[in-house]
């Protein structure tokens, strides 16, 4: 009989990988995170598919492309008739909990607090999290928070909400141990998304860079990206708030690392550590005037680069780097396989669980990532695709077919555009073809945004799934 493991994934939102201590950010507080980095293996070019909250969770729970889930934009409601990651796991006998932000339910463009939106009801649009469920589709005030459980009634939070989304994880890790049975466990916090102010962060944590000093970024531009949709627009009086933002972010990344604090204690306490597969890592992280934006939805590494940490003693190196140019297609697949499950053969990610392993195995070359269109609305004219090397980032936008290429080696700030220098004219090919070929694999037609609003949705429902063959399912 295989072993099959426990699996915790926890993941933040809006956590990029510059801005943890373990990447080497001096600012970060983030001591129990570099910690779990030395017992872990770091996967230092991991990539989010599509930097926006829903399209990665779409991807994220079924191992798919955007232009596969149809999950193209937030606030749309996902098809449940994916073979998903919790799906396989709940096959397979494990207990499954679900914990914080889901955002794959919504049908409105706003009214988050409306349980129409916020609550999943129990069935098959939670894809398999059949278990515990303390989840809501999103919100970002961290001390009005509330969760649903198997009703629309809310349960209302008294205090900080990640704290209480880590007391709920602990609560479920007793219980498994207790139920002395396989289990899954994931964990969705809500920090550190902004509002990045007082209201929103706790004073210790605020207090604890008092005194700091949040200069621009090194590629920050006073004028707005053109291919900037509106949540990625900064006013003047935004960007005067850019330090005290920066100040509001770290504060919630220090809470977010005790209370990995307090979770990684009870793992230990609970005697779960070794039989246990952990994951850390983020959804997409946030620009700050970088490139003359803020928000994510873009290739540039401030917003598409995460953190990614995996630990599984004795079977998945402790204090290692790995390269391998993670996406987010390739978690589920690459999870089932640790946890000795079968991988669905649609999902369309790569198992790279033997490179986790630290074996001789195949590797791809860039991740693939697609930017479908506006934050939220169907508006046409952002849409671009890229792909993310071990050194270089290239990007084409569908509006006017403007080309980008960085060498995020040379130039880790990505300020210098190399497409028109003749030196590189042979590296421009190769991304130009390679780029093409994976949209021809994944018959991604590079559509507008409104194409899939027309040919996948009804009422921001999507009514379809593709695997390979979006066109024509």
């Amino acid at each position: 009989m295989p072993n099959h493991p426990n699996l915790i994934f926890v993941f933040a939102d809006q956590l990029r990988y510059q801005s943890v201590g373990f990447a080497g950010d001096a600012k970060a507080r983030t001591p129990r995170l570099d910690q779990l980095a030395a017992e872990s293996t770091n996967c230092v070019n991991t990539t989010a598919v599509s930097p926006v909250c829903a399209a990665y969770r779409a991807s994220l729970v079924t191992g798919k492309y955007s232009s596969s889930t149809g999950m193209v934009i937030n606030e749309l409601r996902i098809n449940p008739n994916h073979d998903a990651i919790a799906k396989v796991l709940h096959r397979s006998q494990y207990d499954t909990y679900y914990i914080g932000k889901w955002h794959l339910w919504a049908n409105q463009l706003g009214n988050h607090t409306d349980p129409a939106n916020s609550f999943t009801p129990p069935g098959p649009y939670r894809l398999g999290f059949d278990g515990y469920w303390a989840a809501f589709n999103f919100h970002h005030l961290n001390y009005e928070g509330y969760y649903h459980h198997d009703s629309p009634a809310k349960v209302v939070i008294d205090g900080y909400e990640p704290d209480a989304q880590t007391a709920l994880a602990i609560e479920q890790l007793r219980a498994a141990k207790a139920n002395n049975r396989p289990f899954a466990l994931f964990l969705s916090y809500g920090i550190p998304h902004d509002p990045w102010d007082t209201s929103n962060v706790p004073e210790e944590y605020w207090q604890r860079f008092e005194g700091v000093d949040f200069p621009l970024p090194p590629n920050y531009k006073p004028e707005n990206d053109p291919h900037a949709d509106d949540w990625a627009k900064l006013d003047d009086a935004e960007r005067a708030q850019l330090s005290d933002w920066m100040r509001g972010y770290y504060a919630m990344v220090a809470s977010l690392d005790d209370n990995m604090g307090r979770l990684l204690d009870a793992i230990n306490e609970l005697g779960l550590k070794d039989d246990t597969v952990f994951v850390f890592t983020s959804d997409h992280g946030e620009m700050f005037g970088s490139q003359g934006r803020r928000a994510k939805n873009i290739f540039y590494d401030e917003a598409a680069h995460v953190p990614f940490l995996i630990r599984y003693p004795d079977h998945i190196p402790a204090g290692r780097q790995s390269d391998v140019c993670l996406n987010t297609p390739d978690i589920a697949p690459t999870l089932l396989s640790l946890l000795n499950l079968p991988v669905p053969d649609e999902m369309e990610g790569s198992d790279l669980s033997a490179v986790l392993r630290g074996e001789p195995a195949a590797e791809p070359e860039a991740a693939f990532l697609q930017g479908m269109g506006c934050t939220a609305q169907w508006i046409d004219g952002y849409e671009w695709r890229a792909l993310r090397s071990k050194q270089f980032t290239y990007a084409i936008y569908l509006a006017d077919r403007q080309e980008l290429l960085f060498d995020n080696l040379a130039d880790p700030y990505q300020t210098r555009n190399l497409i028109n220098q003749p030196e590189y004219a042979d590296t421009l090919q190769h991304f130009r073809d390679l780029l093409q070929g994976k949209m021809t694999e994944l018959n991604d037609t590079f559509e507008t945004c409104t194409w899939y609003r027309d040919h996948w949705t009804e009422d921001r429902i999507i009514l379809r799934t593709a695997t390979l063959n979006p066109a024509t399912n």
